[in-house]
């Protein structure tokens, strides 16, 4: 139950920060009553998040997390841009995660893809907390680079994450490893229905030639 609670927490403070339901400050004080639940290290690492939010007026908020999740790459919750990337396969890995909301009884959600972070920590929290589990456990390497480029970039929601990750199982060497890989070279990337290069454009004639 400690864990699910964590996962409802990470859920509500890693959404969009939108004005509707009261506001930032309503679904703080939510995140304040989850926590009320839980003890540990991850109740002060979510607590921090709180305080960093709180501390802002909304529209700054809302402003740094366009900036933060949505305008750079390195700090995408698309779980799949990680394993994927811009590649064909993405498209399959997004089904695995459709199909196993469906198996345990619920549609994805429509105003969001099946891999955003936030909606595999609400599955996780109220659905299914086996398979969920086994969804983040498996993207344990990118949301461990999440942890790591929002540190980084000092962002508040590094604490969240790290959270997160303080549920899942610890990282081996090869993830560790993996990690590094993937910080530095960033996600996959195919070149589709490209051609091999040809020289179209005739060569200049040279004089006497």
């Amino acid at each position: 139950m400690r864990d699910r609670l964590v996962w409802q927490a990470a859920s509500l403070l890693l959404s969009y920060p939108e004005d509707g339901l009261g506001g930032l400050a309503a679904r703080l004080d939510t995140v304040d009553e989850l926590l009320a639940h839980i003890s540990g290290p991850a109740a002060t690492l979510l607590g921090r998040t709180v305080e960093a939010l709180r501390a802002r007026e909304p529209m700054a908020v809302a402003m740094d997390y366009v900036e933060t999740f949505d305008m750079r790459r390195r700090t995408t919750m698309y779980l799949t841009y990680w394993t994927a990337g811009d590649t064909r396969n993405r498209g399959r890995e997004m089904l695995a995660f459709a199909t196993a909301y469906r198996g345990a009884g619920v549609e994805p959600p429509r105003a969001e893809a099946p891999d955003h972070l936030p909606v595999v920590l609400e599955f996780a929290a109220i659905v299914d907390p086996e398979v969920g589990r086994g969804l983040l456990t498996e993207h344990r390497v990118p949301i461990d680079v999440l942890r790591c480029a929002l540190a980084d970039a000092k962002s508040p929601y590094a604490h969240t994450v790290a959270a997160v990750c303080a549920t899942l199982p610890a990282a081996n060497d090869q993830d560790v490893r993996r990690a590094q890989r993937l910080a530095q070279s960033g996600p996959p990337v195919e070149s589709v229905g490209l051609q091999p290069f040809t020289l179209t454009v005739p060569p200049k004639r040279t004089e006497g030639g």
